[in-house]
């Protein structure tokens, strides 16, 4: 299989990722350049006539959690043009591939350098690549919570970050935090009062 072959696989499988996904048209009307982008890149870069080879994954998988993603679309929106990235950079930390899967994001956010929901995505793909909330990832969160200070999802998923790295500590105040932004009336406010709950039970279950 030669890499014109295999570049045409990728970008059928990534325009088959967010249709399946229920992207609208809009959003895929806005992917199509970003896609065509790559081939373009391709096309003066590569060398298409090299025979293919599987690519090595980065590091083991990531497992993205489907309630995680819908609590995500409640709080931050769905299928946006930004939203459309953290799509893709889910796919890939499916695959193992964390590097890419950031990589995705970042590429995201140079188109959007003010969007809430690509800072926050960001924070999650860098924790996500290295198990651990790093100071990239803090910084990430941070800047999300400068630009929305008041929004609850920069504390929610860093918080849920924590959770994910073990620190079950260190989530608490986030996710309180995050309860304490969450209008009354809103649907998202159940789920994150559940999982809040689940975790003051733990902690206490840990003697904390």
């Amino acid at each position: 299989m030669n890499g014109w072959v295999s570049l045409v696989l990728i970008a059928a499988l990534v325009a088959l990722i967010l249709w399946r996904a229920g992207v609208s048209r809009h959003v895929l009307a806005i992917a199509a350049p970003v896609i065509g982008l790559g081939i373009f890149g391709y096309a003066l870069q590569g060398r298409a006539m090299l025979p293919g080879s599987p690519a090595q994954a980065d590091a083991a998988t990531v497992a993205i959690d489907p309630s995680i993603v819908d609590l995500r679309g409640a709080l931050l929106g769905r299928f946006s043009g930004d939203g459309a990235y953290l799509i893709a950079s889910d796919a890939l930390m499916r695959r193992g591939s964390r590097d890419s899967g950031v990589q995705v994001v970042l590429m995201g956010l140079n188109h959007y350098p003010r969007s809430l929901t690509l800072w926050v995505g960001l924070g999650t793909a860098l924790a996500q690549h290295d198990g651990m909330v790093s100071p990239a990832a803090r910084f990430a969160f941070n800047h999300a919570t400068q630009i929305a200070p008041d929004h609850p999802a920069p504390p929610f998923f860093e918080g849920l970050a924590y959770v994910e790295a073990g620190d079950f500590r260190a989530a608490q105040p986030y996710w309180a935090r995050a309860l304490a932004l969450s209008p009354p009336a809103i649907s998202y406010r159940r789920d994150i009062a559940v999982r809040l709950y689940a975790l003051n039970i733990a902690l206490a279950q840990r003697g904390y």
